[in-house]
C-alpha cells in the first residue's frame, strides 16, 4: 500500500513537471528580443535578434531547415566549448598583436568568411549566428546580410554571455551572466570536423 502511494505521488511530481516543461518551452518560443535594448554593438541591418535559448528552441523544433553558425574562432570553439550541432566558419583570427590603446590582442578579418557561408548556406536558410557575446555575430550578420541574406538571426548572448556587473558578486567581470553555456544548453568540446572551416593564410 506504502508502495502503491509514493508511485502514485512519483508519477504526479514527474506529470507536474512536465507541464512545467512544457510551459517554459513554450516561454521560450513566445519571448523576444528588446531591440531598443540592446547596445549599438549588438544590432544588425536585418533587425532580426533572438537569445541563445530561443536559437536552441528554434534548431529543435526544425534541426533538418535551421541552422547554428559559430563565427567565434577556431581556438574558442575547440577550447571553450560549442553547441554540438553549431557550424564554425570564424569571421576573424587572433593576431597575437598588443594593442595598447585598447588593452587586448588585435584580430584579423577571415577575407572569405561570406564565401565559407555560401559554400553551407543559401541565402534565404535561417540562420542562428552566435561569437563569444553578441559583437562578432551582429559583424557577421551584417556582412552576411550586405550579400543578401535574408533571414540571419543575430543571437544577442552568444556562447559565454554578458560579463556580471555586480559590484558584490565574486564572479564580478565573468561572463555568466546568459549565453548558451549559462542557460543550461548542451554544448561539447568535441570538434565536429566535417562542420568546421578554416582560415586559410594568404
Amino acid at each position: 500500500m506504502r508502495q502503491h502511494s509514493l508511485q502514485a505521488r512519483s508519477s504526479k511530481r514527474l506529470t507536474a513537471l512536465a507541464v512545467l516543461g512544457v510551459v517554459f518551452a513554450a516561454s521560450i518560443a513566445t519571448a523576444q528580443v528588446d531591440e531598443a535594448a540592446l547596445p549599438d554593438g549588438k544590432k544588425t541591418m536585418l533587425g532580426l535578434y533572438v537569445t541563445a535559448a530561443e536559437a536552441y528552441e528554434r534548431w529543435r523544433a526544425d534541426p533538418q531547415e535551421v541552422a547554428v553558425l559559430d563565427v567565434r574562432t577556431t581556438e574558442e570553439y575547440l577550447y571553450v566549448g560549442h553547441a554540438p550541432m553549431a557550424w564554425n566558419v570564424p569571421l576573424m583570427s587572433q593576431a597575437y598583436e598588443w594593442d595598447a590603446e585598447k588593452q587586448r590582442f588585435n584580430m584579423r578579418l577571415n577575407p572569405d568568411f561570406v564565401s565559407q557561408v555560401s559554400s553551407l548556406f543559401k541565402p534565404e536558410d535561417p540562420i542562428f549566428v552566435m561569437c563569444r557575446s553578441g559583437g562578432r555575430s551582429a559583424m557577421a550578420v551584417n556582412m552576411l546580410g550586405d550579400a543578401g541574406y535574408t533571414n540571419v538571426y543575430q543571437i544577442v548572448d552568444g556562447m559565454e554571455g554578458d560579463v556580471v556587473k555586480d559590484e558584490a558578486s565574486v564572479f564580478k567581470g565573468q561572463r555568466l551572466k546568459n549565453g548558451w553555456k549559462n542557460s543550461g544548453l548542451p554544448w561539447t568540446y568535441k570538434p565536429e570536423l566535417e562542420q568546421m572551416r578554416f582560415i586559410t593564410e594568404k
